[in-house]
């Protein structure tokens, strides 16, 4: 346990000199006080001006040593001082803010520790969720505001995939065709390879057929992770991320990932997405006395995975670039080294909590951490940054004047807020009951690439209602309407071939589940077998034909049993051979 500072000499000079590089006139945010020596010294106070939030950040350290609460805190802090917050919530955790803290006997021991007067307070919350995935307020985009480049991080495509999206993508927006949702892209792919969409596409360049099936099976994959639940439309406005309370605090919008998060490159990506569209959206603020908003990319290793170099190279122009926009970017990541250099080099704070040298990777990075930060004669930075305790960390920040501040081992101040998460429950009821929630819990399905296209080759969408008789009479029924699908259609919608089976001979599909009761017609359309499923969280489509036979069928569940259906029946077919 550490202590309050002796009065010596030794320690009174490092107290001073420390509290008076970090001094400030204007609004901060405390991170908490300065330590040596295994003391605690009350007046060292390790802040970072309000100010000085927009030029970016970094929260790094091994699983378990505190920031996951490194962010809570700041969080919390440029809340109650007026500036709207947005965070990625993996595992849950940062629900905890909306509650006030329950002081225990650690909180009361640190509190006392530091010399602090704590009050204990929630803070003003908007939870969102990736496509209704989850406890939130459903989050969505359209796939042509995500643009080529982002996709084919999601897609995991190689340089040629990424330049052949880049064309279709260019096509699309020639042509006026919206590309909202996976299903505009997939049939625009197919139809850019047909006989009548070549002739279109040669004008600007061509797509070759084994690109766009890596491309198509590459989607299908996706769509298989319930990502179709996110692209679409409405599509998230950044003026509801941007949000004051009435008595002046600014909202944290906290995006809850722990039901995607087996899915990082998608939710990833989507970040990034958000970050640029904040770029391209907002206007030039240049040097304000607090940020507008301040971005907190939790997991940032995930983005860089794998990325290439332009993907690389846009993301660190876009961290460079959207200062001048007022806002603040911190990553938040395990060990430094995981952010590329061009990113890293614009990072003004650094709160780096212990680092575990237990592989060659881990001593590397070790290395490299302690060459990134400023010449100090107070701490061998080797060392301590493997001896740290949870809850504190290595700290430098910038200045007023913009320069570096000097290296503070420092321990961390506690949350007002609750650390841990809330009840899922809990959330769900807030999400629902916020004002966000009749703007964004209902997808929006317009006309776009897919109809657009259909009417163009003259044919139907699947799922469209069938167009009625001109002279006003309805169109005539399908024979036996209530009828299971034929044999043919269980082949056909599997993929498999009959190999010259008589398909007379095969037995009836299994029957249907029973039909519910009928809902009331809408005028919104259907857009694609995987846009029929339900949605998860609350979030739902506004159009359902009623049938159940086919809402069953368009299901994943439906297309799973079809499959199986048709794989027996060859079984079966194999053996009376």
């Amino acid at each position: 346990m550490t202590t309050e500072a002796p009065d010596t000499d030794g320690t009174n000079e490092f107290a001073t000199r420390l509290a008076a590089a970090y001094a400030t006139d204007g609004p901060t945010v405390d991170i908490g006080r300065a330590m040596l020596d295994g003391v605690t010294h009350h007046d060292a106070v390790i802040q970072v001006p309000l100010a000085m939030c927009n030029r970016h950040g970094l929260i790094a350290g091994a699983t378990g040593t505190g920031k996951t609460v490194t962010l809570q805190l700041l969080a919390e802090q440029l809340s109650a001082q007026g500036v709207p917050v947005f965070a990625a919530d993996i595992k849950g955790d940062l629900s905890g803010l909306v509650k006030a803290a329950e002081p225990g006997s650690k909180i009361n021991e640190r509190v006392e520790t530091m010399g602090l007067s704590y009050t204990p307070a929630g803070a003003p919350v908007q939870f969102w969720a990736l496509g209704g995935q989850g406890p939130g307020v459903p989050v969505r985009a359209a796939i042509g505001g995500f643009g080529p480049d982002l996709l084919a991080k999601v897609l995991d495509a190689n340089e040629t995939q990424r330049s052949s999206l880049a064309l279709v993508f260019h096509y699309a927006d020639q042509r006026g065709l919206p590309l909202l949702d996976l299903v505009d892209l997939s049939d625009l792919l197919k139809y850019l390879i047909s006989d009548e969409g070549k002739a279109e596409l040669k004008s600007i360049g061509g797509l070759s057929t084994q690109t766009a099936g890596v491309l198509l099976r590459k989607m299908v994959e996706l769509e298989q992770q319930d990502a179709e639940l996110f692209f679409g439309e409405p599509e998230l406005s950044i003026d509801h991320l941007m949000q004051v309370t009435p008595d002046g605090k600014g909202v944290i919008s906290c995006l809850e990932l722990a039901q995607v998060q087996d899915r990082p490159r998608l939710f990833s990506t989507f970040l990034m997405w958000l970050l640029a569209s904040l770029y391209e959206d907002l206007p030039e603020a240049g040097d304000l006395d607090k940020p507008k908003l301040v971005f907190f990319f939790d997991e940032a290793h995930l983005l860089f995975n794998d990325a290439p170099k332009a993907f690389v190279e846009q993301v660190a122009q876009t961290v460079r670039l959207i200062r001048s926009k007022g806002v603040g970017v911190f990553f938040v990541t395990q060990l430094p080294d995981d952010v590329p250099d061009d990113v890293l080099a614009q990072l003004g704070t650094r709160v780096q909590h212990a680092l575990r040298a237990y592989t060659p990777r881990d001593a590397k990075a070790l290395k490299a951490a302690v060459s990134t930060y400023p010449r100090t004669d107070d701490y061998e930075l080797e060392e301590v940054l493997t001896q740290l305790g949870t809850g504190e960390a290595v700290v430098t920040a910038l200045s007023e004047r913009g320069a570096p501040n000097p290296v503070a081992w420092t321990m961390v101040r506690p949350p007002q807020s609750q650390i841990g998460a809330v009840d899922p429950a809990e959330v769900k009821t807030m999400a629902e009951t916020s004002t966000m929630w009749p703007i964004y819990s209902e997808e929006i399905d317009r006309d776009s690439a897919r109809e657009m296209l259909a009417r163009k080759m003259g044919v139907e969408p699947v799922g469209e209602e069938p167009a009625g008789d001109p002279t006003g009479e309805a169109a005539p029924a399908a024979a036996d309407a209530g009828a299971g699908p034929s044999a043919e259609d269980l082949l056909r919608d599997s993929g498999l071939s009959a190999d010259g089976v008589d398909l007379s001979t095969l037995p009836p599909p299994p029957d249907p589940p029973a039909a519910k009761a009928e809902k009331p017609k809408s005028t919104s359309k259907s857009k694609s077998t995987s846009k029929s499923r339900s949605k998860s969280s609350g979030s739902s489509k506004k159009k359902d034909d009623g049938n159940a036979v086919t809402d069953f069928l368009k299901s994943r569940e439906g297309r799973a049993t079809v499959n199986n259906v048709v794989r027996g029946i060859f079984d079966l077919l194999k053996k009376k051979r």
